[in-house]
């Protein structure tokens, strides 16, 4: 026989009235434990929440004897409460005892009672506790019970969310949403970040949770769905498929998802048991991430994300919130947490606030990587659900030096690292009285150490640390931080800037670099199953000679007078390359016959980063007045492995003997002929990969700002001839087998160079 059910909806409207009493925490779960026994007919109704520690504690019950409260604790996976707690699930028995899991605790008094139903108290899929009602009766509670209790549980888990629990917990113990957290990830840009989580897809926190009107509810539901299946429909069919730097795929998964009709039905029936339509989605998102947490299979919990995203997106249309981060709130001491972002997204933010980067995907080159590291952000990546385990404003810790993060840390690690901080401080003042020293290695061949720069804030390093001039400025960044597509006379007037800002020092500019990741927001992009290897780079500049052209003739206006350097990016043939020579020569032949003056030294040259001119060296050297390698891209191809994809990113070793090889065939071709080569890609920013590239022949780097110092350091120390004779024959054929990083290593253990 079925019991008497006053229903969810009661039930909410009941625990609205006691959430606004004011009364303490402890009275609040009392009344709360209360009421839900009262709306199930249940003997019995206790709350259990997670700690720190791992233990489930007794903070509320009705039934059970009352002296158990914080007193009776379950490790997760004990018990039937520690098993709903680990499996994230809900349990619902006719005759507990009988279960294997069941474990008896005599303090409690719950010997006598049978029936058992049991849900986990969720947030964003992670377990906060555990609710529980129980009968002597021998029967299995009906659906509707079981949706009570889950709706009932959602709004326990804000009342941890909301830090209102930690008043009553017992001294010594921490409620586990707010335990301190140590996390492990890979080390992308180098640096000590010490802040507060600023979500870069801020989690909207939802403060009204119970509806006064269903009706309204379902219609504030179809409203919000509507808009945002037109916005995806317009995202596609436009092609504007960048705003927030998904790739059309992810936009055809979310199209899917807000399409499926069972998923807005879940929605819809939480919002008839009583939720607001923001609450509903909140909820059937929370339990949807809890079952896919327990997959094993890759693809369903990538799919995990993308719910995720497409829930955030709706629960934005009900709020009438935008979507990305709230600049004006942006904290003096910002540590941005992403899934992923692109390079553009990141320059939206304020610099002077970011104290550092986290992202649960994205490798050490894939683009904002890079950006991040010329703009001497401090970056840990592939952190595993760091997202769904912070709160904006939790405090946090990262460590770019060896890929750590952590989380609402004690004050101890605070007070450690915040002396590491003072450490770097002193070390980076060491680099910086090395900056007027000569880069000569310790036998006497002069090294010229160039950086890496793409914004006029990065041209103040040149003084800084020294360095010989800009071996490669990424012009596309000017464009991604645009509104527009920039004019030629603002062009004009950045480039004369950036030439003015070196003095001296050459620059050497690359053109337009875009596709691929590197999307600009206000153009329209073809769809590509591959954009890394599509139409990018030189290839978009050839089949958009206007836009091409438009660069190369701010170029040679900016450099009136004075030297200038243009390499072009992605060619994979020499044909490409004179044809984007033939365009230099047609503006200078215009420039010339209107009476403008012309660059005093004109140099053209090739960024080497498709393999395919491996086979063409001879060739292109005969065309170009230098060339720069690009190892980024260069080994990507190299390797067939995505630089962006985390799966494949560290899979291969850029130090291999077949990279080095191909690399030093580029070095020896150029010195054979007489033609400069420069290596610009992140390889030259590491001490140890930077010495394996003196080791083969390169006499010029290009790198990010905070790596001048370490490489420079190494190198006055590096006893060049000893290190080829060590070096050289471990890269003869046959000797493929050999570990390069290992021997480099022992190398500069053996003669204790800084690496």
């Amino acid at each position: 026989m079925r019991s008497s059910l006053a229903g969810p909806r009661v039930l909410l409207r009941r625990l609205r009235e006691v959430m606004a009493e004011p009364i303490n925490a402890q009275e609040r779960l009392d009344k709360i434990v209360q009421l839900i026994a009262a709306n199930v007919v249940a003997e019995v109704c206790s709350v259990y929440i997670l700690r720190a520690d791992g233990v489930l504690e007794l903070y509320a019950t009705i039934g059970l004897n009352k002296n158990a409260v914080h007193k009776t604790a379950l490790r997760v996976g004990e018990g039937l409460v520690g098993l709903i707690a680990s499996d994230a699930r809900p349990l619902n028995l006719p005759n507990a005892q009988a279960h294997p899991a069941f474990a008896y605790r005599p303090e409690t008094g719950e010997d006598s009672y049978n029936s058992f139903l049991g849900v986990p108290i969720l947030r964003a899929g992670r377990t906060l506790g555990v609710l529980v009602v129980q009968n002597m009766s021998h029967r299995t509670y009906f659906e509707d019970e079981v949706e009570a209790l889950q709706t009932t549980a959602m709004v326990i888990a804000e009342m941890v969310a909301a830090g209102e629990l930690e008043a009553i917990a017992q001294q010594g113990t921490t409620i586990d949403l707010a335990r301190p957290m140590h996390l492990k990830g890979v080390s992308l840009a180098e640096g000590i970040g010490l802040g507060h989580v600023v979500l870069h897809e801020p989690r909207v926190v939802i403060t009204n949770l119970i509806a006064e009107d269903v009706e309204r509810e379902g219609e504030r539901l179809d409203d919000a769905i509507l808009r945002l299946r037109e916005s995806l429909d317009n995202m596609l069919s436009n092609g504007d498929f960048s705003q927030h730097g998904e790739h059309r795929e992810v936009l055809e998964a979310y199209r899917m998802f807000a399409y499926d009709r069972g998923w807005v039905r879940k929605i819809e029936e939480a919002i008839q048991n009583g939720l607001t339509a923001e609450a509903a989605v909140e909820k059937v998102q929370s339990d949807t991430r809890a079952k896919m947490l327990r997959q094993t299979d890759p693809y369903l919990r990538e799919r995990l994300h993308d719910l995720d995203d497409l829930a955030h997106r709706l629960i934005r249309e009900l709020m009438g919130h935008a979507a990305g981060p709230e600049a004006d709130d942006l904290p003096k001491d910002a540590i941005i947490v992403a899934r992923n972002m692109g390079a553009a997204e990141l320059l939206d933010y304020d610099r002077e606030r970011i104290r550092g980067l986290v992202l649960e995907e994205c490798g050490p080159t894939s683009h904002v990587t890079i950006v991040a590291r010329a703009l001497g952000i401090p970056t840990v990546g592939q952190v595993e659900d760091i997202v769904s385990l912070v709160e904006s404003r939790d405090a946090i810790i990262i460590d770019g030096e060896v890929g750590q993060v952590f989380l609402r840390p004690a004050a101890d690690v605070e007070q450690a690292f915040a002396e590491k901080v003072r450490f770097r401080a002193r070390r980076q003042e060491q680099y910086r009285q090395l900056r007027d020293v000569p880069s000569v290695t310790s036998d006497g061949t002069d090294i010229a150490i160039q950086l890496n720069a793409g914004l006029l804030v990065d041209l103040p390093s040149l003084i800084d640390t020294g360095a010989a001039g800009v071996g490669l400025f990424r012009t596309e960044l000017q464009f991604m931080v645009a509104s527009s597509f920039p004019r030629m006379t603002e062009q004009q007037a950045f480039y004369s800037k950036v030439l003015d800002a070196a003095g001296e020092r050459p620059v050497t500019f690359r053109s337009l670099d875009i596709g691929g990741d590197k999307i600009l927001p206000y153009m329209r992009h073809a769809q590509e199953e591959n954009p890394a290897m599509g139409w990018r780079a030189i290839r978009f500049g050839l089949d958009r000679p206007g836009l091409l052209r438009t660069q190369i003739r701010a170029m040679l206006h900016a450099a009136a007078g004075r030297q200038l350097k243009l390499m072009f990016p992605m060619v994979a043939e020499v044909e490409e390359f004179r044809r984007a020579k033939d365009y230099v020569e047609r503006e200078l032949k215009h420039l010339k016959q209107h009476g403008h003056p012309a660059p005093s030294d004109l140099r053209l040259g090739v960024m080497v980063e498709v393999p395919s001119l491996l086979w063409q060296l001879e060739e292109l050297y005969q065309e170009v007045d230098f060339v720069s390698v690009g190892s980024n891209d260069l080994y990507q191809f190299f390797n067939a492995a995505d630089r962006g994809n985390a799966l494949v990113a560290d899979r291969f070793d850029p130090l291999s003997s077949g990279f080095l090889r191909a690399l030093r065939h580029i070095a020896q071709t150029g010195a054979n002929m007489d033609v400069p080569v420069t290596l610009c890609g992140e390889l030259a920013g590491s001490p140890l990969s930077a010495m394996a590239l003196l080791g083969i022949g390169y006499r010029s780097l290009s790198m990010s700002p905070s790596s001048i110092g370490p490489v420079k350091t190494m190198l006055l120390k590096l006893d060049l001839k000893k290190l080829e004779e060590k070096l050289l024959p471990a890269l003869e054929p046959g000797k493929a087998s050999e570990n390069i990083r290992e021997l480099l290593t022992d190398f500069a253990s053996e003669y204790e160079l800084p690496v």
